[in-house]
């Protein structure tokens, strides 16, 4: 490969184990970083997702506006997505407030009812993003072209993962939607 990978990782709606799992791959990561180039990651703190990227692994589920924008650019800048442990697979934790009902319903629920003794809602723009009515796993947003499950998947799943993908071939860890 003449050019290194461009590799993103981006954290939605989850714990960040799955990053802490990337993490635990210690030094194998100093040999990722001899053929790959980290150009977004949480762990970088990059501030705007680029074009031209080559595997994305995309960590937890869609629960507000900016994790779907997020979620949209990635899949528009990035050859490769991938849905990377079980929030992002399906859901999980994350979604767990689906029951609860509409964004507006968990907003009165967590501020007013169960909340704080002043029970205010918070409405200033950017103290808390936009929520969905439902939280859904990263498919259900965009087109996923591979699914690593595992909560979070153990880092030799994710080493297995990237190894296969920079040699070309199908990794056997994950699984393909469709």
């Amino acid at each position: 490969m003449p050019d290194k990978l461009r590799l993103a990782t981006v954290w939605l709606g989850g714990c960040s184990g799955c990053h802490m799992s990337l993490l635990d791959l210690d030094e194998w990561l100093i040999d990722l970083a001899a053929v790959a180039d980290l150009v977004y990651s949480p762990i970088a703190d990059y501030k705007r997702f680029p074009e031209g990227v080559d595997l994305a692994l995309v960590e937890g589920a869609v629960a507000n506006a900016e994790h779907l924008a997020l979620a949209r650019r990635v899949r528009c800048n990035s050859r490769h997505v991938v849905a990377l442990g079980d929030c992002a697979v399906t859901g999980n934790v994350t979604a767990m407030r689906n029951p609860l009902g509409t964004a507006a319903s968990v907003l009165q629920q967590v501020y007013v009812t169960h909340g704080a003794p002043r029970g205010v809602l918070p409405d200033a723009p950017g103290i808390v993003p936009r929520l969905l009515d439902t939280v859904v796993p990263l498919h259900a947003a965009i087109k996923v072209d591979l699914f690593l499950p595992g909560c979070p998947p153990p880092a030799p799943a994710i080493r297995a993962l990237l190894e296969a993908l920079l040699r070309g071939e199908a990794p056997a860890v994950a699984s393909r939607f469709g």
